[in-house]
């Protein structure tokens, strides 16, 4: 897809449901029961397990993490938000039971009226995919989220396969681009069994998104024309366990992330990886798992990256737990949950940057009042600087800067800082900036 499309896109962006405003009360963690498929039986004729998503929730409760009041209930895409990406003639195949029942890989579903294939099967994916989609726009302005579901990396814009019958990273990343500002950049980190080949196949010739993708190389589906667009490939044996599979992850992840500087993490976490998955063919333990989870959660912290995880593959009854675990896990290391949204993450040149609910009331540690200056680089995003000065030098030499986004609870990506770096001379003096109001100035300690 090329700029231009995409600029035309921004002007002709449709109305949709999906970009709602969310109470800053409710954790970015999305869900609703309708993910769960449940039909007479015939989603056990799948090794997937359909409930798992509601086994999530039930465990994060159980933990005292959630409540049902404290979460995103999704909402199902529209047919308007999914030709964002999706052909008409695609939408239109999914209209036949026997193509639902090919892409699913459940054959009895071909027997079924289409409206019943609609209601009870394909509906919780619309459901998944409208969750993947809100997910994305909360990570922006929250530093992080996790859809409990989605992840139907195999499906592109004009087929399906494997389970997936919308293609809703795709989708979440062209609305991202379309509609939010400063997003211009996406990097997905593929760590399902499986190769991710239909995202891959959107963004084939898509500069602007980085697709790392590590899979076990012998199973399904062995796209050879979609892994041409990955950039960083990484293709496992069979049986591959903990120690290899966990310095495989952090080497390359962060070969990604150096690579190029996303302004958003989509990463795809699926737990078909777990040893004796009748699918994915590796060996990792439930620790490997929760612990590959927090790598990948370290490094966007580390670099001030928003990241979207989205749960995808995973094929035993007890990935529901697994899956539970590692996001408790993620709480307790302090990566996400209520304290996370009031954290700061770091990278080289932005020491902290921090969601905030837009209010300047709250006070920084370790600076002072006359040590904050306004600046207003474009109207786009409006930043209050925070700037320590070395006390013994006493030239205004700056020991750290640190950037807090006043607007909309949105995370000022590590790119923008340094655009904001070029643009304001930020390394230089304080009187390249303009005075604070009074309303931007934090009140004495």
């Amino acid at each position: 897809m090329s700029h231009k499309e995409d600029n035309e896109g921004k002007k002709s962006s449709h109305r949709t449901e999906l970009y709602g405003s969310i109470p800053p009360t409710c954790l970015p963690i999305v869900y609703h029961p309708d993910y769960n498929i449940t039909f007479m039986g015939l989603e056990k004729l799948h090794p997937f397990d359909a409930g798992k998503w509601g086994k999530v929730i039930h465990f994060l409760k159980e933990e005292q993490f959630i409540t049902d009041g404290n979460i995103v209930e999704a909402r199902e895409a529209t047919e308007e938000d999914l030709l964002v990406v999706h052909t008409k003639r695609y939408l239109n195949r999914l209209k036949w039971s026997l193509v639902v029942a090919t892409i699913t890989e459940i054959p009895p579903l071909l027997f079924l009226p289409n409206f019943l294939v609609q209601r009870k099967v394909l509906r919780p994916l619309r459901t998944q995919t409208g969750g993947t989609i809100m997910a994305g726009k909360l990570a922006v302005d929250r530093g992080w989220a996790i859809n409990v579901g989605g992840g139907f990396h195999h499906c592109s814009s004009d087929r399906g396969g494997g389970f997936c019958a919308y293609a809703d990273i795709t989708l979440t990343i062209k609305f991202l681009f379309e509609r939010v500002e400063g997003i211009s950049r996406a990097t997905i980190i593929d760590l399902d069994a499986h190769q991710g080949n239909g995202h891959e196949r959107d963004f084939l010739d898509d500069g602007r998104v980085f697709i790392m993708d590590m899979y076990n190389r012998y199973i399904y589906p062995g796209d050879g024309y979609a892994k041409r667009a990955i950039k960083k490939k990484v293709e496992l044996d069979w049986g591959t366990e903990d120690s290899e599979y966990l310095q495989k992850v952090e080497l390359h992840l962060e070969g990604a992330l150096n690579e190029v500087r996303p302004d958003i993490i989509v990463y795809n976490a699926g737990t078909d990886i777990l040893d004796g998955d009748p699918l994915g063919g590796l060996c990792i333990s439930p620790q490997g798992i929760v612990k590959r989870d927090e790598i990948v959660f370290r490094a966007a912290r580390r670099r001030g990256v928003p990241i979207l995880m989205v749960t995808s593959g995973g094929y035993q009854k007890k990935t529901a737990r697994i899956i539970a675990d590692s996001i408790l896990n993620l709480q307790q290391q302090g990566l996400i949950g209520a304290e996370a949204l009031e954290g700061e993450g770091s990278s080289s040149l932005v020491s902290g940057m921090m969601c905030t609910s837009g209010s300047a009331g709250s006070r920084q540690t370790g600076t002072h009042p006359d040590d904050i200056i306004s600046c207003r680089p474009c109207a786009v995003v409006r930043c209050v600087i925070v700037m320590s000065v070395s006390g013994e030098a006493g030239d205004n030499e700056l020991q750290e800067d640190v950037c807090r986004c006043v607007q909309g609870r949105r995370w000022l990506p590590e790119r923008r800082a340094l655009e904001l770096q070029d643009h304001t001379g930020l390394q230089t003096k304080f009187s390249s900036f303009s005075p604070p109001t009074a309303a931007e100035t934090w009140p004495s300690a």
